[in-house]
């Protein structure tokens, strides 16, 4: 008992320090240029309490359950010596994974072209197709690069056809499918995939799971577009909330909860049916690794169920209304700076954020910190929402931001460390998760619908913005440790554990 005490007071000082700036800057921009009214207000308030203890409960359930399951899935699948049967269990991974997954059906609802359960099953493929790619990469150790330029023209290739009032949402699907939900258990699976392998490029090849399963959506909700030839794009922002009394306020969080606490036994339900099926069939863990896991999937439940209760029922309605009125200030420039510091902070209360800081610090054995990842994401989050901001207020195609973003993301790819292409395409998918779908989203939303823009063009499509910077963050970071490491006379990148330099020749160092 004494552990899970530990843990969760961690835990919860993690969360606080994630959550409380956002609650600052939305009251300091409430009490200045932008008052909401109390009901808003309030709603924000009780969903961020609520957000809080949501991620408390998903970061440990992750770090007991997700983590640990994914790890020991992706082992046995590699351990099994039968290509045919890997890539099989593969491409059902991740589909029933993508099926199941929340932000999925958000983002279904919002393309009324198409049929919400065509989107869904064509994106449940994509993402089951790349997944089946990204494990044969790993097995016959293929390097990451040359196939993220491969996919990524193909994607520009097919986006020049698409209608623009198409154009962001397909790229938005990257973002969404790899939520908070199927990240955990993707990326331990790459780490149980790569523990089979003992050359040294195994540990870098980790990672890049994410990254591969991020352009499938992409891929799919483009085919999509080009099938249906979609002429109404059109979508209509829900009305902002009034609330006369605290009953009321109640009420509103009373009535979504119900819907979450199914939405997310759904979405867990297919991963733990597969973790007990190999559990039954070969794991066959010992009582107490299988109630610790037990545990972990409890918290991860309640951990989802409150966060998403929080960000939908209380952030929706804040982000919305604040966008609405400082896009209607007459110096509405200040939406841009005021976006990017909402960026900023904002993606450090991205649940899934926490995993990958965690495993990165854990692979690489301290060589790449989490501070200083968590520092690049928020740099390159804030650039984001600065550009997407832009957008909202001029109209701009976002084609001429993604196309020279990924341009110059696959570019730095051939002069930095493998290990970093990696993890930083992976930290595309993992920064655009809930808290950007239902914050910043709205914000752009009401922004764009105060200056008379086109919602679907020029408000959608941040979910990607969110998603492009952080490839060139933190593939920066890489140029920077590698400049850094040629002025070492240590070879080293950072202080680390003597473990690390022992299981790492100097020429691995030299590479890093």
């Amino acid at each position: 008992m004494g552990f899970y005490q530990t843990r969760f007071a961690e835990k919860l000082e993690e969360a606080l320090k994630a959550v409380l700036p956002i609650i600052g800057i939305v009251l300091l921009i409430s009490f200045t240029i932008a008052p909401i009214p109390p009901s808003i207000l309030l709603l924000f308030l009780f969903g961020a309490v609520m957000l809080v203890v949501g991620m408390m409960f998903f970061t440990l359930g992750a770090e007991l359950a997700m983590t640990s399951m994914g790890e020991k899935v992706g082992t046995k699948m590699a351990n099994t010596g039968r290509l045919s049967i890997v890539l099989l269990l593969g491409f059902l991974l991740g589909f029933i994974i993508t099926v199941s997954e929340p932000d999925l059906q958000v983002l279904a609802e919002q393309v009324p072209s198409i049929p919400n359960h065509i989107l869904i099953l064509y994106v449940a493929l994509g993402v089951g197709f790349f997944l089946m790619v990204a494990m044969l990469r790993m097995l016959v150790a293929c390097p990451l690069p040359p196939l993220l330029i491969i996919f990524y023209i193909i994607v520009f290739a097919l986006a020049y056809f698409v209608p623009e009032d198409f154009l962001a949402v397909a790229f938005d699907s990257g973002g969404v499918t790899t939520g908070p939900m199927t990240v955990p258990f993707i990326m331990a699976l790459g780490v149980g995939f790569a523990a089979v392998r003992s050359d040294k490029h195994a540990e870098n090849d980790s990672f890049g799971l994410v990254a591969l399963c991020s352009i499938g959506p992409i891929l799919a909700v483009l085919l999509l577009g080009l099938l249906y030839h979609p002429e109404d794009t059109g979508y209509t922002p829900s009305a902002l909330p009034v609330i006369e009394d605290s009953v009321e306020l109640w009420q509103h969080f009373a009535h979504g909860l119900p819907d979450y606490m199914k939405e997310i036994a759904i979405s867990l339900l297919p991963i733990v049916l597969f973790f007990t099926a190999f559990q039954v069939i070969s794991l066959r863990l010992k009582k107490h690794k299988l109630l610790k896991i037990i545990v972990g999937i409890v918290y991860t439940y309640i951990g989802l169920v409150l966060f998403l209760t929080g960000v939908n029922v209380g952030f929706m309605p804040a982000g919305n209304y604040l966008g609405q009125l400082i896009a209607g200030l007459s110096y509405r420039w200040i939406l841009i700076p005021i976006g990017m510091v909402i960026g900023y902070f904002i993606v450090k209360a991205e649940p899934a954020v926490y995993v990958l800081k965690e495993q990165v610090e854990e692979i690489t054995s301290g060589a790449i910190p989490g501070h200083a990842m968590g520092l690049s994401l928020s740099l390159g989050v804030a650039v984001s929402v600065g550009l997407a901001m832009t957008r909202v207020l001029t109209g701009i195609s976002i084609f001429w931001f993604i196309v020279p973003g990924y341009v110059i993301a696959l570019c730095l790819s051939f002069f930095v460390p493998k290990i970093f292409t990696a993890i930083a395409f992976d930290s595309g998918g993992v920064a655009s998760g809930p808290m950007t779908a239902t914050f910043l989203l709205p914000f752009a939303m009401g922004a764009c619908q105060t200056v008379g823009g086109n919602i679907v063009r020029d408000a959608f499509g941040i979910v990607a913005m969110v998603a492009m910077t952080p490839l060139i963050a933190i593939q920066i970071l890489g140029a920077i440790y590698k400049f850094q490491s040629r002025h070492d006379e240590s070879l080293e990148l950072v202080p680390a554990p003597a473990s690390y330099l022992d299981r790492w020749s100097n020429d691995d160092i030299i590479e890093l």
